[in-house]
């Protein structure tokens, strides 16, 4: 059975004392939830204080963001290397950094290769826009993605993939947690395609996007999804626990 997973993406938000503060609201409880792998992505600036503060406890740490060369002159870049001896997880090809940035397959593909040549964990995002979803192209967009994303890599030991529809990103309007299962289904269907089904029956997919402590049980509870990647509920301790604490709850009726 595969563990749940509930990871919070800050985004550019939080100063350094504030990171401070929100960890340190929720850090004793959020230890004390088992059977979830909990985990807080703040931005790079607090990365190293945050490690600080859950030495020790169960919660797990990751990075938004990374650059796919080991060192060189890239400034304002972060490496792999340099994240290896900070975090254990980095979200790659979030849908705002292709939107923004202009992140290609061929460059979120470069991304994941990187990360996981200094064992990093990527949480690769992938997700269509409200306009794909309407034109029925929900299929070919997200397993487009995960071809272009995946191409060459033949092994993706400790990899997560995130399904976040653009159209439910920071928008209040979230999927419904039969429209999420239904996608993520086809995400495993595609990664049965690339590496065999027991690898897409061992992988983990989160679902993204508006996921808050009033809708978090309809997504987690889906026999497809493994949890979530959270946004601006991330940023509040009360309800990055409580969405922790009910995929807990969920898991733990299963065992």
């Amino acid at each position: 059975m595969r563990v749940p997973m509930i990871a919070g993406n800050w985004k550019m938000n939080t100063t350094l004392s504030e990171a401070i503060e929100l960890v340190n609201k929720m850090r004793q409880e959020l230890d004390q939830i088992d059977n979830v792998d909990k985990v807080i992505c703040p931005p790079f600036i607090s990365l190293a204080a945050v490690r600080e503060l859950i030495k020790g406890s169960s919660i797990k740490l990751g990075a938004q963001n990374i650059y796919f060369e080991g060192k060189g002159a890239y400034t304002g870049e972060i490496s792999p290397l340099m994240l290896a001896e900070l975090c254990e997880f980095v979200i790659i090809g979030h849908s705002e950094r292709r939107q923004y940035f202009n992140e290609t397959g061929e460059i979120t593909n470069k991304k994941v290769q990187a990360a996981l040549k200094v064992k990093l964990k990527p949480i690769l995002c992938v997700g269509e826009r409200l306009e794909e979803n309407e034109a029925g192209r929900t299929e070919e967009v997200v397993t487009g993605q995960l071809g272009s994303s995946l191409a060459g890599i033949g092994y993706i030991n400790g990899l997560i993939i995130a399904y976040e529809p653009i159209w439910a990103i920071g928008t209040g309007k979230a999927a419904t947690g039969e429209q999420a299962n239904e996608a993520i289904s086809l995400i495993r269907h595609k990664i049965a395609k690339l590496y065999g089904k027991r690898i897409a029956q061992d992988v983990r997919v989160l679902y993204g996007g508006s996921v808050t402590p009033a809708n978090a049980t309809e997504f987690i509870s889906q026999p497809e999804i493994d949890g979530a990647l959270v946004g601006g509920a991330s940023l509040k301790a009360d309800q990055f626990l409580s969405i922790a604490k009910q995929a807990a709850e969920i898991k733990n009726r299963l065992l």
